[in-house]
Formats: structure tokens, C-alpha cells, sequence
């Protein structure tokens, strides 16, 4: 009789076989998209190069925000500052050249209602948009919550989206179609005055590991963990991308609206009992199939990208939230931020990060008012015995 296997035998050739596998779902995923033609292919693998870097660089939003307003630890909010400047820089000769649109929205009392609800929503579903995606990627059962949830809130505010629009509102404000470069120089010096004032503050927290990149190999960069400034780099690059294959910057909750419309028609309800889903863009979405919604590729990208991250990383498992209060949390969450994220014209990559790229000011009021309701999150989260 041969020998028994041992555990250091069976692990890599249970990592062989899953990462196969992912691979296998990737290639299929940019296949079964290319009938939509070839950028519907690369905007997928795009997406999952986004997995990849947020998996890889623990790339968190909600997390950074929680770090700086429990214990003053700056240096994820520094790293979205220069994710934030980069990207800028970026951004400015492809929307002035017209090679695509900015991320642009009104300045409306409905965004700052939803960016607060968003921040609240954020701490209690411990996570973002993207978060959840690479999370639910990396194993969390806990985020499959969230997603379904987050859907649900995002598709319930579509339906009730009439009251809302009748609230004050100015015209959306881009620095960038007001002066041009000049509006995107203007925007750099903020941006730098900002990074300047974090790292006076976190200078002693930036010698520790885990901010700047450290001189690794190939190697290290296939199995992470990947630097916060790694990261900030990747992920502006990526959406930089993204304006070019696209015609337009990264977002994710558009996605998440349309899976929770198409499973609401599939149980009967009808699309016609609403305004905006029965003409406009959002009809034509709802009737044509996913893979045509490049959010939708992109967003299935992200979960792959970030399976395939974890398991190069050997740490590919399923997790369980430890409570039926952090099960509560999850879904209270999760409905909060798709509430949220439809009023406020986005969530923290289409009107956060995608904005303030795009110079838009309706980016500079979500992240204001996010933190806001952040900082009642925060003090939300042990009535549901989630960690600080």
C-alpha cells in the first residue's frame, strides 16, 4: 500500500489545482465577453487586475477611515491621497483630449444624505464597493451578505429615487471643464497640501513596514503582500486604463443595481412600473444580456482577480462571520451603502476616487460627508460586536 500523503504534499497540489481553476474562469470570463468586442475582454482582465492589487495591497477604505479616527493612524488615507494625485494626473490629458467623460455629478442635498449613510453602511458591513468584492474573492462568506444586500438597497433606491430629486441641487462642477489645466493644477496643490500634512503627522508610522514599497522580486509581486503605496500606484494606473478602454473611469455599484433588476424581473417584477428603468439607459441594460454592462465584467473581474491573489498567497478559504450580530451587521450595512451609494451618485470608487480624478467637486462632498457618517459607524460597530 503506498504511503500516506502528508499535508506538505497535499496543500501545493491543492493549490495547483485551484489556481487552474481560477485561471481557467478568467480565461473563460474574457472569452465568453468578447462577443461585446475586444475592449469588453480587456476591461475584464483589467478587473481582475484590480482584485488582484486590492487583495494583494489589503487596499481598504472603510478600513483606513476606522484606522485614523480610533488609533490616528494616517498613512491608508495618505496612500488614497496619492492614488487621488496620480490618477489626477492621469486623468487630465485624457478627459481634456476627449478620449473619455469624468465621473461627474450634481452638488445635491441627496449626495450628502447619501455619502453619510454610505460611511455609516461602510463600518457595519466592514467594507466598501470594491471591498466587498475582493473580500467576497478572498473567502468571506460574511460579504456575500453584503453584496446581496448592498444590491437590494441600491436597486429599492432606484425605485424611490423621485422624492429625492426634488431636493436642492447645483449644477455638477468640474475644475477641469472650468479652466483646464489650471483646474488641475489647482487640484494637485490641495491634494499635495494634504499628503504634506498626513506625512508630518504619520511620519513616525511610515518607517513601518507595509507603506512603501519594499525591492522585492517577481516572485513577491505574483504572492503579495503588496505595499499601500504599491497599491495607490496600481489602482490609479488601472483606472487610468479603464478612461481609455472604456470611454469612462472605474465604477462598481451601477453592477451591483442591475443584478438585483434583473433577479426582480426573473420574479415578476415589471420594469415598467418605473421611470427609470423603462427607458433610458437602464432599459437598455436591463434588457440586454450582463456581459454587454462593462461594470458588470469588471466587477465579476475583481472577484476572480482577487481569488486568484489569495490563493498565489495560499491563504484561499472560506470564512464565516463569528456571530449572528456580525450576520445582522453585514446585512444592515450592505443596504445602507447601496441606499447611499445610488443617492450620493456613486460609492467610494465612482464618486469618491473616479471623481475627484475626474476633478469633480461632488467628489470632494461624498468624501466629506462619508466620513462623517464614518465616525458614527465606528461608534456603531461593537453594539454588533464587530472590532475596532
Amino acid at each position: 500500500m503506498a504511503p500516506a500523503q502528508s499535508l506538505a504534499e497535499i496543500r501545493p497540489a491543492r493549490q495547483s489545482r485551484t489556481l487552474t481553476v481560477l485561471l481557467a474562469l478568467v480565461a473563460a470570463l474574457a472569452v465568453g465577453v468578447a462577443g461585446y468586442g475586444w475592449r469588453q475582454s480587456a476591461l475584464a482582465l483589467v478587473g481582475v487586475l484590480f482584485g488582484i492589487s486590492l487583495y494583494h495591497a489589503s487596499f481598504g477604505f472603510a478600513s483606513s477611515y476606522r484606522q485614523l479616527l480610533l488609533r490616528g493612524d494616517g498613512r491608508g488615507v495618505l496612500a488614497q491621497v496619492l492614488m487621488l494625485s496620480l490618477a489626477t494626473l492621469l486623468f487630465a490629458p485624457l478627459l481634456i483630449s476627449g478620449v473619455g467623460r469624468g465621473a461627474v455629478a450634481p452638488l445635491a442635498l441627496q449626495a450628502v444624505i447619501g455619502a453619510f449613510v454610505f460611511g455609516i453602511g461602510m463600518q457595519l458591513g466592514s467594507g466598501c464597493a470594491c471591498g466587498t468584492l475582493y473580500t467576497i474573492g478572498g473567502g468571506s462568506a460574511m460579504m456575500l451578505l453584503t453584496l446581496v444586500s448592498f444590491s437590494g438597497g441600491s436597486f429599492a433606491a432606484s425605485l424611490s429615487s423621485q422624492p429625492w430629486s426634488v431636493l436642492p441641487r447645483l449644477e455638477p462642477v468640474s475644475l477641469l471643464q472650468l479652466w483646464g489645466w489650471g483646474g488641475a493644477g489647482l487640484q494637485l496643490l490641495v491634494l499635495a497640501a494634504v499628503a504634506l500634512a498626513l506625512w508630518r503627522w504619520q511620519r513616525p508610522r511610515l518607517a513601518e513596514e507595509g507603506f512603501w514599497p519594499r525591492a522585492t522580486g517577481w516572485r513577491s509581486l505574483a504572492v503579495g503582500p503588496w505595499s499601500l503605496v504599491g497599491g495607490a500606484v496600481s489602482l490609479a494606473l488601472l483606472n487610468g486604463l479603464t478612461v481609455v478602454l472604456a470611454g469612462r473611469p472605474w465604477g462598481v455599484t451601477r453592477g451591483f443595481t442591475l443584478w438585483a433588476a434583473k433577479l426582480a424581473t426573473l420574479l415578476g417584477w415589471n420594469p415598467d412600473t418605473s421611470p427609470l428603468w423603462s427607458q433610458g439607459p437602464l432599459a437598455a441594460s436591463l434588457q440586454a444580456n450582463l456581459f454587454a454592462d462593462v461594470t458588470s465584467v469588471m466587477n465579476l473581474g475583481i472577484v476572480l482577480g482577487a481569488a486568484l491573489a489569495a490563493a498565489l498567497a495560499g491563504r484561499l478559504s472560506v470564512r464565516t462571520p463569528p456571530s449572528a450580530a456580525a450576520w445582522l451587521a453585514a446585512l444592515l450595512g450592505g443596504l445602507m451603502m447601496g441606499y447611499g451609494a445610488w443617492l450620493a451618485f456613486g460609492c467610494n470608487v465612482g464618486a469618491y476616487f473616479s471623481g475627484i480624478a475626474s476633478t469633480s467637486l461632488h467628489g470632494w462632498l461624498w468624501i466629506t460627508c462619508a466620513l462623517l457618517g464614518t465616525a458614527v459607524g465606528v461608534r456603531l460597530r461593537p453594539w454588533f460586536g464587530l472590532p475596532s
